[in-house]
C-alpha cells in the first residue's frame, strides 16, 4: 500500500465552489497515502459539502468557525498554521486567491494561510471566464512571486454549462504536488536526471511482437524519487501501464531502436542516467507486412539490437551512469562483468528467482556494486525506497 505521505501533516482548506465535493476524494487519497489531514472549511464551502463528511474521511475535527479553538489533544495550544507541513487550498476560488493576494484575513482559513510558514498550494477551480479575468491572473502572478504554489485547473465542461479552463485538476496531480512539497530533501535541485523504464516491444508482424515481463515499476520509482528531490527528470518509457509522477517529461517508445534514439538525443546534458529499462537484446531480422498465418512450425531470424548502455558508457564524461542487472543464476559474477564492460559507476543487481524481487512486484531485493568493488546488499523493501538509496549513492559520488 502506498504510504508515501506517512507522518506528513496536511492542512486542507475548502472554499465555496461546486468542486468542493471533489475535495472529499482528495482528502481520502491523502489519508490513504498515510497523511494526517485536518480540514478548514469556509462558510460558503459548507453550502456545498457538510463538515461531517470531511470529519468522517479525515478522522479529525473540522474547523468551521473563526473563533472556534481546535480540539486536538496532541497539538493543544498549537495553531493550525504551525502544525501543518503542507497547506493545500482545494478548491481555491477567485475569492480566496484575491483575499490572500490583498492581505485580507477575515476568517479562519485566510488567517491561517497568512500565518503559514510552510508551502501553501492553491488548487484553482472556478468558471473559465473568472479564471481568465486579468484581475485573477494578476493575483495569481503576485502570489507566485511570493512563493505560493498553484495547480492550474484542467480544461473541460464546467458546472455552469460552459467549456474551458476551470475544472479542478486531476486528483493524482493534486496529491503528487502535495507529496513533492512535503518531501524536504531537494539535494538534486538544478540537476538533470534521465531514467529509462519498462520493456521494449519488437514487432514480428502487425499483430505480434517480442517483449519481456518488465512492468516499469523500478524505473518509474526512480523517476519519481528524482523528481521529489528537485531534479529535472526525463523518463524514456517502453509500453507500461503506469501513470508517471506529475511534471516529469515522458518520452514513450516501443522498440529498442526507438529507445536508443530517444536516449541518444537526451543523454548529453544529463547529470545522472539510470538505465532501468529491460531492453530486448534481439529483434526480428524482417518484419512481416501482414499478419503471419498459421502453417505449422516456423522460425524467426533475429538480429542484435543496439546496446544502449554500452554506447552511454563509451561516451560518458562527467556523468553518473547506473545500470541494472537481472539474472536467474551467477548474479554477482554477471553483474561485475556488466559493470566493467559497460563502464558504469555502479550497477543494481537483482535475482529474479527470489520471491519479492524483479519484474511486476512493488518490492525488490538488490545488491549494489560500484566500480571500486564495494558491494551493498539491500533486503526486501519497496522499489521507491530502493530508488532513493540509488539516488543517495549518486549524490555521494
Amino acid at each position: 500500500m502506498d504510504k508515501t505521505l506517512n507522518g506528513i501533516k496536511v492542512a486542507v482548506g475548502v472554499t465555496g465552489c461546486i468542486a468542493a465535493y471533489k475535495a472529499v476524494e482528495v482528502v481520502s487519497r491523502l489519508k490513504k497515502k498515510g497523511a494526517d489531514v485536518r480540514v478548514v472549511m469556509t462558510k460558503s464551502a459548507r453550502e456545498f459539502v457538510g463538515p461531517l463528511t470531511f470529519g468522517t474521511i479525515s478522522k479529525n475535527k473540522v474547523i468551521c468557525d473563526m473563533f472556534e479553538l481546535p480540539d486536538y489533544s496532541e497539538v493543544e495550544h498549537i495553531s493550525m498554521a504551525s502544525w501543518a507541513d503542507v497547506f493545500l487550498v482545494c478548491p481555491a476560488t477567485a475569492n480566496i486567491i484575491g483575499k490572500v493576494a490583498s492581505g485580507i484575513a477575515d476568517d479562519f482559513l485566510s488567517t491561517t494561510i497568512m500565518a503559514a510558514k510552510v508551502p501553501v498550494i492553491f488548487a484553482a477551480a472556478m468558471n473559465n471566464n473568472m479564471y481568465d479575468n486579468p484581475i485573477v491572473r494578476e493575483n495569481i502572478a503576485k502570489l507566485k512571486k511570493y512563493g505560493y504554489c498553484f495547480i492550474d485547473p484542467d480544461e473541460g465542461s464546467l458546472a455552469c454549462g460552459t467549456v474551458g479552463k476551470g475544472r479542478l485538476a486531476d486528483y493524482d496531480k493534486i496529491t503528487d504536488v502535495v507529496e513533492y512539497h512535503a518531501y524536504k530533501n531537494k539535494d538534486l535541485l538544478g540537476k538533470k536526471v534521465l531514467v529509462t523504464a519498462g520493456p521494449t516491444a519488437e514487432k514480428i508482424d502487425p499483430v505480434r511482437f517480442i517483449s519481456n515481463h518488465s512492468s516499469g515499476k523500478m524505473g518509474y520509482a526512480a523517476a519519481k524519487a528524482a523528481k521529489l528531490r528537485g531534479a529535472q527528470v526525463t523518463l524514456i518509457s517502453g509500453p507500461v501501464n503506469i501513470k508517471p509522477f506529475t511534471d516529469i517529461d515522458v518520452i514513450y517508445v516501443n522498440s529498442a531502436q526507438e529507445m536508443y534514439d530517444a536516449v541518444t538525443a537526451s543523454s548529453d546534458d544529463a547529470d545522472i542516467i539510470i538505465k532501468a529499462a529491460a531492453v530486448a537484446d534481439y529483434k526480428p531480422l524482417n518484419i512481416a507486412e501482414h499478419k503471419i498465418k498459421k502453417t505449422g512450425d516456423m522460425s524467426i531470424a533475429l538480429t542484435r539490437n543496439p546496446d544502449i548502455l554500452n554506447e552511454l558508457g563509451k561516451k560518458k564524461q562527467n556523468q553518473i551512469l547506473v545500470g541494472f542487472c537481472m539474472e536467474t543464476k551467477d548474479l554477482i559474477a554477471n553483474a561485475e562483468k556488466k559493470l566493467k564492460s559497460k563502464n558504469l559507476d555502479f550497477i543494481v543487481a537483482n535475482d529474479l528467482s527470489r520471491e519479492g524481487a524483479g519484474f511486476k512486484t512493488d518490492t525488490n531485493i538488490v545488491t549494489i556494486i560500484d566500480k571500486k568493488g564495494q558491494k551493498t546488499s539491500i533486503d526486501m523493501m519497496s522499489k521507491e525506497d530502493i530508488a532513493h538509496i540509488i539516488l543517495d549513492k549518486c549524490v555521494q559520488m
